[in-house]
């Protein structure tokens, strides 16, 4: 038994020497040391199986025990072969390894050699490329240089022959006039007739006006300006049209190029709608006359350079800016309109303009501000005190539509030749204090709608006002709403036709004077005070209605006038009071 005791031992110390040999092949185990301490046990071994031999040959049961044993023995002696093999197969494998790990260390001296060294061939290949290269490229840059020497030399050589003809073009270019403008195309304009340009006679045949008289301010000015314009969309000619079909949407630069200096500009961009901004700094006015609706209609126009615009020699301004309704503001402080007649509708229809200063406006020649600043309901206030109105004859509509209007200083205003006030503060809500007392209305002979939707005005002095000439006073205070007292003890109202709806609507006033009316002439009274609700008395003793043919609801929705407070003894209005 300790015979096979040693023999497991023995097996055991081999296999974990194989064991460790094949993890790691850097433990590396005496091999033979192994095998000589295994054969020194194999004779004690030998020795004690001869003395049993001698001591039990004749034991049988020993006998077989020895057989055990010597198979057990032949066992070791193949676990020894099998040792000697894998210490074989173990050396070759550290050889192996050992080769491998000294070839790699060789090759990494080498890679190293090749870095330190600069001289080696690839790169001195790459270097003498790159020479050639540089070689090149200095030859090409010098044929480059001598080929541009010699184009600037021949140009010296043609602009020194065409010196004079250079000249020539450049005064030309000087006197060329350019109006540069921007315009917006929207999806719904593409492939439309979108208008780009104007005339007077183009706006008769657009509008189909032939035939009727011409105003006396209108001039011709269409040859003028086909035979002098050429228009360039985004650099592209297009010669002159006055449409254009716009292929894609979205913003266009329109050049506007004049061969000479023009004398009338009206109606140039006249219902050029699509035009957002519009640039004249290079466009020569010296010798424009006329620039009457010039931009009327560009209700897209945003912004109006007019900066270099020299306007000494112009005389009507009629509309020029009508109907630019997205202008928020325009600088005019460099205008000249000394000689200016017409500025009639100048600003109507500017209905964002916040901003206007006319404080170098000499007006002293002008004869017509007929609807001037109408419908600019943006405008809260207006400096006019520098205004000569002296030859003035039309204020109708002046103000009218004003909407925003608080204050409005009109001290300085002569009115003495002064023919229509109609509708010249219509719809100005905002005011609420209007001073007319220098107004002279000796010669006005329409004042209808003068005052109507004036809704804020809280007082009007009116003592100043002389009406011997008017004929029409229908709803001159209509829709003053806020007035609560009217002093008309001077009016004069002899020639007076019209009265109709007079103060229709003035549901504040409590009391109205109106004895000294002259009523003669009248021919309607229709809804004179129609929705006065507060008005409690009325003195209609001087009222005459004999040539009155029209009085339907002269009195309706007065709810707190009754029959006894109205003083007359004319019989119609006695008969229209049985009603209330």
């Amino acid at each position: 038994m300790e015979k096979l005791f040693n023999i497991i031992k023995l097996n055991e110390i081999i296999m974990n020497t194989y064991n460790r040999c094949n993890n790691n092949h850097y433990y590396i185990i005496n091999i033979n040391k192994i095998i000589n301490n295994y054969k020194n046990e194999n004779i004690i071994i030998e020795n004690n199986n001869k003395k049993i031999d001698i001591e039990e040959a004749h034991d049988k049961n020993k006998i077989d025990k020895l057989n055990e044993i010597k198979k057990e023995e032949n066992k070791i002696i193949d676990l020894k072969n099998n040792e000697i093999k894998v210490e074989n197969n173990l050396k070759d494998k550290i050889e192996k390894n050992d080769n491998n790990e000294l070839n790699i260390l060789n090759e990494i001296k080498n890679n190293n050699n090749k870095i330190k060294n600069p001289e080696n061939i690839n790169i001195k290949l790459e270097k003498n490329e790159l020479k050639n290269d540089k070689n090149k490229i200095n030859n090409i840059e010098k044929n480059e240089k001598d080929k541009l020497n010699e184009i600037k030399n021949n140009n010296d050589k043609i602009l020194e022959n065409n010196k004079d003809k250079i000249e020539k073009n450049k005064i030309v270019e000087k006197d060329r006039n350019y109006i540069i403008a921007e315009i917006n195309i929207r999806k719904e304009d593409i492939n439309k007739k979108i208008r780009i340009i104007n005339s007077f006679e183009e706006y008769e045949r657009e509008n189909k006006i032939y035939g009727k008289e011409k105003q006396d301010y209108e001039y011709e000015n269409e040859k003028e300006i086909k035979e002098n314009c050429e228009i360039k969309i985004n650099d592209i000619n297009i010669g002159f049209n006055y449409y254009y079909e716009f292929k894609e949407k979205g913003k266009y630069i329109i050049q506007y190029m004049f061969k000479s200096n023009i004398t009338k500009t009206n109606y140039l961009f006249n219902g050029c709608s699509s035009l957002s901004n519009i640039d004249l700094s290079k466009f020569n006015t010296k010798n424009i006359t006329n620039m009457s609706n010039m931009f009327s209609g560009c209700k897209s126009l945003t912004n109006i350079d007019l900066s270099n615009f020299n306007t000494k020699n112009v005389t009507n301004m009629y509309g020029m800016f009508s109907g630019c309704k997205s202008l928020t503001n325009i600088d005019l402080s460099n205008f000249n309109t000394q000689n200016v007649i017409y500025m009639n509708d100048m600003f109507s229809g500017c209905k964002s303009l916040s901003i206007i200063n006319l404080s170098n406006f000499n007006t002293q020649n002008v004869i017509n501000m007929f609807g001037m600043f109408f419908g600019c309901a943006s405008l809260t206030n207006i400096d006019l005190s520098n205004f000569n109105t002296e030859k003035v004859r039309y204020m109708s509509r002046m103000f009218g539509g004003c909407s925003s209007l608080t204050n409005i200083n009109l001290s300085n205003f002569n009115t003495k030749n002064i023919t229509d006030m109609s509708f010249m503060f219509q719809y100005c809500k905002s005011l609420t204090n209007l001073n007319l007392s220098n107004f002279n209305t000796e010669n006005v002979t329409d004042m209808y709608w003068m005052f109507y939707g004036c809704s804020s005005l809280t007082n009007l002095d009116l003592s100043s006002f002389n009406t011997r000439n008017v004929i029409n006073m229908g709803n001159i205070f209509a829709g003053c709403s806020s007035l609560m007292n009217l002093d008309l003890s001077n009016f004069n109202t002899q020639n007076v036709k019209s009265m109709n709806c007079m103060f229709g609507k003035c549901s504040s006033l409590t009391r109205i004077n109106l004895s000294n009316f002259n009523t003669q002439n009248v021919t309607s009274l229709i809804s004179m005070f129609i929705k006065c609700k507060s008005l409690k008395y009325l003195d209609l003793s001087n009222f005459n209605t004999q040539n009155v043919i029209e009085m339907d609801n002269m009195f309706k929705e007065c709810k707190s006038l009754i029959k006894q407070n109205v003083i007359t003894n004319d019989k119609k209005i006695l008969e229209l009071l049985q009603n209330l």
